[in-house]
């Protein structure tokens, strides 16, 4: 019963310390201090039921029951009997957390607010796991099942954290799985009695045995692998893991309304939900010269998939540097100006992805964790967020006029920009059809998009709702077209698939309209002022935008001369509020985005092609990466240099000159010079060069049997090794001989030269050795491996030695005994 007491309560820490990589999603650590309490509850529970001997089933029944009585006490509903008898109301209460844990799943990014629903989730998640682990690994004794609901609570921040987990919450999870085994093993062993030795000793059950030691030795360098293999892989953002394993996309949220976390998040549903919230939050505020700005942006979905628009993993550089000027490819026909905005985030927008407006040439007060990808034309970090933040920068804004873009060219078929964002899933028919009719006769890119984009207006019937349902399938699409009727997702998400059937790349943008908050040059920016619409990619001009949702449904909604609001009967423009068809092209904008010739396409790792005058040049990190390995793999043979300079740097022979004041029979006061020999000095140094020569065999492959005498070490090494060298083979007798008289004998060898033997014996074993244990015993001594593994097994055996014995002490304590002693007396 007591071994099952500590096996249960190993099981409860171990699985708090798997719960570590929670601690990625969440701001604060109120999870953490309710995570506990609830295991707490469980493991008592599980306790209390083995206590009465209950079957297998009644511990499950009573750790749900204390689970359910934690919960009942962290998440009240008010009506509950006691304050922690839940009741039907309780499990209401319940049913209402769960559905809100998945609203907030939406719309939060990480890190997470401390909301109610959130941690419901959380906490219930981790006590049923502490549930699964103590069932396995104390009622059905197979702890290493226990790994995997462990490896559950692991694959969540996985799962919609950026790029990758930070590696400490894994090493503090790893750790915990690992005591589980090892307790658990500890108390197999106990079960049998007793360990001896083969000579009658008697071992503690924690002394260490060659077989855990090398348990021991694969578990840490199991983790280390685990922890280092990523680091190793070029790129976490676009390597070979990356291309296999990542995300959808980016997605964004908010803490009250739209946040998100690059790459995990649907945009699409943070925006749907977000729109149709009643409540209204202010989440941007931002201040910019420009009289009439187009839309701030924040997002992109350019991945068409079976299931609608993706957003791809962004990748850049730091924001903080030079960023890509849009003038170096200004066409004729497009003109560019340079305003200032200055943007503060409110504490209600959490999100990996900074709004600006596009096209920013310089950035201040944002540190160079937040880089800037050129083709997507986003800011974005894979370790802050940008909640509570305020930052100002530089962009360009670029006009141009229906003339520019009736003269662009279509981009040629193997175009890479073309053949990424003209892809689609499959044909569609109903699609197809309604494209081919559409831009029948039209000779230019930009009047087959504009034939498209009129397409959506009220003379053909379509109309702006909210309350439709989300999605940007082909079925999705397919259902608007026939329906009529939705908001902007809908449209811009429609305008992008059958822009992309007419061969014309597309992708659909998110951010914010102007609004309907105005004074003077600062907008004040709510979640029902975000949005999304259609960027059409046209050759030399770059990424131009079309907002094809009808202008009464979106306050604070721009049009443009090139594209025109479909429903209005006059040009109008702009004002504080809804604006309409500008009169010129001076009153909206769109990005001229790059060119993306270079855009990476085929290997779907990243968004495009960065020129090295784009991206900081990597070869100074292989460089420096290259120059720490060289130095970790010269620190072997540095240490076996310094090894052989300290055993041959004395004379084999010690002499001694001392002065003394004899009576020869001379004149008085006569000195004479006595020499003698320094006995100990002399055993030291036949010592030193016999240990040299051992490591030199060890070195070069020759066996050594440390059971011999220094005479049969040095006969077996002339006559298997040396052979006919004589000159070395005097050596190696005589370093034998050094050694014997040092060891056995009451007077040392003296007067012998040992370095010069030494050096016979080494050039003669390396003569004889091939190439590679020549090169590995210069660059990788065998010598020093061999006595740092033994070092390295000697202290683990101490150490494990020395725990052993406290435990023992520990566990022998009982304050019953302490009271009988004390009665006793």
């Amino acid at each position: 019963m007591i071994a099952s007491r500590n096996i249960g309560l190993v099981a409860a820490t171990a699985t708090l310390l798997a719960a570590a990589p929670l601690s990625a999603i969440f701001q604060s650590w109120t999870w953490l201090v309710e995570s506990v309490i609830a295991v707490a509850v469980v493991a008592g529970a599980a306790a209390l039921t083995r206590l009465v001997r209950a079957p297998l089933w009644g511990q499950v029944l009573g750790m749900l029951a204390g689970l359910l009585l934690a919960l009942t006490w962290l998440f009240p509903s008010d009506q509950e009997l006691f304050a922690i008898l839940p009741t039907p109301s309780t499990f209401a209460h319940f049913a209402d957390l769960f559905t809100g844990s998945m609203q907030d799943m939406r719309s939060y990014g990480v890190e997470v607010p401390d909301t109610d629903p959130l941690l419901f989730i959380a906490v219930l998640g981790v006590g049923a796991v502490a549930v699964l682990v103590d069932v396995l690994a104390v009622g059905l004794r197979r702890p290493a099942l226990a790994g995997l609901p462990m490896l559950a609570i692991y694959s969540v921040p996985v799962a919609v954290y950026v790029n990758s987990v930070p590696a400490t919450p894994f090493v503090v999870g790893a750790a915990g799985y690992l005591w589980l085994l090892v307790t658990d093993n500890v108390d197999r062993v106990r079960r049998f009695g007793r360990r001896f030795t083969g000579d009658g000793r008697d071992v503690d059950v924690w002394e260490a045995s060659p077989l855990a030691s090398a348990g021991r030795r694969l578990a840490v360098l199991g983790v280390a692998v685990a922890v280092a293999l990523p680091l190793a892989v070029p790129g976490l953002s676009g390597g070979l893991l990356d291309s296999l394993s990542r995300g959808p996309g980016n997605g964004a949220g908010n803490g009250s309304g739209s946040g998100g976390t690059s790459g995990r998040i649907d945009l699409f549903a943070s925006l749907a939900g977000q729109l149709n919230q009643s409540q209204v939050a202010d989440l941007v505020k931002v201040t910019t010269s420009e009289p009439s700005p187009f839309y701030l942006r924040y997002a992109v979905a350019d991945e068409l998939r079976q299931t609608g628009f993706q957003a791809r993993n962004p990748t850049g550089r730091a924001v903080n540097r030079d960023l890509p000027d849009p003038a170096e490819r200004a066409r004729p026909g497009v003109q560019q100006t340079t305003y200032r905005a200055t943007v503060e985030v409110t504490k209600s927008l959490s999100m990996s992805l900074m709004p600006v407006y596009a096209e920013p040439v310089r950035t201040d007060d944002l540190s160079g964790n937040w880089l800037y990808d050129p083709n997507q034309q986003v800011v974005f970090s894979n370790r802050e967020n940008s909640r509570g933040r305020k930052y100002s920068f530089d962009y360009v804004r670029s006009t141009y006029t229906p003339a520019t873009l009736r003269a662009t060219q279509p981009l040629p078929a193997d175009h890479p920009v073309r053949r990424q964002m003209t892809a689609t899933p499959g044909p569609v028919p109903e699609v197809e059809e309604l494209v081919k009719g559409l831009t029948q006769g039209k000779r230019t890119d930009y009047d087959r998009v504009l034939a498209i984009y009129q397409h959506f207006s009220a003379d053909n019937g379509f109309s702006y709702r909210l309350s439709t349902e989300s999605g940007s399938s082909g079925q999705d699409i397919v259902n608007f077209l026939t329906n009529k009727v939705g908001y902007c997702q809908q449209y811009a998400a429609a305008m992008a698939w059958l822009v992309r059937s007419a061969g014309i790349p597309a992708r659909v943008a998110f951010g914010f309209t102007n609004g309907s908050k105005r004074d003077g040059g600062t907008y004040t920016l709510t979640n029902l002022n975000l949005h999304a619409w259609t960027e059409v990619f046209f050759d030399g001009v770059g990424w131009v935008p079309f907002d094809a949702t009808p202008t009464y449904g979106v306050p604070g909604s721009t049009r443009s001369a090139w594209a025109p609001d479909t429903d209005a009967p006059e040009p109008t423009t702009p004002g504080t509020g809804v604006t309409d068809t500008p009169a010129g092209p001076e009153a909206s904008a769109g990005p001229a985005g790059p060119d993306n010739a270079d855009r990476d396409i085929d290997d779907g790792l990243s968004l495009g092609g960065t020129t090295p005058a784009e991206q900081p040049p990597v070869w100074p990190w292989w460089a420096a990466g290259l120059l720490a390995l060289l130095a970790l793999l010269a620190i072997p043979a540095l240490r076996r240099l310094t090894l052989r300079r300290r055993r041959g740097g004395q004379p084999a022979s010690a002499a001694v000159a001392a002065t003394a004041a004899v009576d020869d029979g001379g004149e008085p006061g006569t000195r004479v010079v006595v020499v003698g020999v320094d006995a100990d000095r002399a055993r030291a140094d036949a010592h030193a060069a016999w240990a040299e020569l051992l490591d030199t065999m060890v070195d070069f492959r020759v066996p050594v049997d440390l059971t011999e005498t220094p005479r049969a070490t040095a006969d077996r090494l002339v006559r298997d090794t040396l052979g006919d060298d004589s000159a070395a083979t005097g050596s190696a007798r005589l370093l034998g001989q050094a050694e014997e008289r040092a060891r056995y004998a009451r007077d040392p060898l003296t007067g012998e030269r040992l370095a010069p033997a030494l050096r016979a014996v080494r050039g003669a074993l390396a003569a004889q050795a091939d190439r590679r244990t020549r090169l590995v015993a210069a660059v990788l001594p065998p010598s020093v491996l061999l006595r740092w593994r033994t070092t390295l097994a000697d202290t683990s055996g101490r150490m494990a030695a020395l725990t052993g014995r406290a435990r023992y002490r520990l566990l022998r304590w009982n304050p019953r005994r302490l009271l009988a002693d004390r009665a006793a007396r």
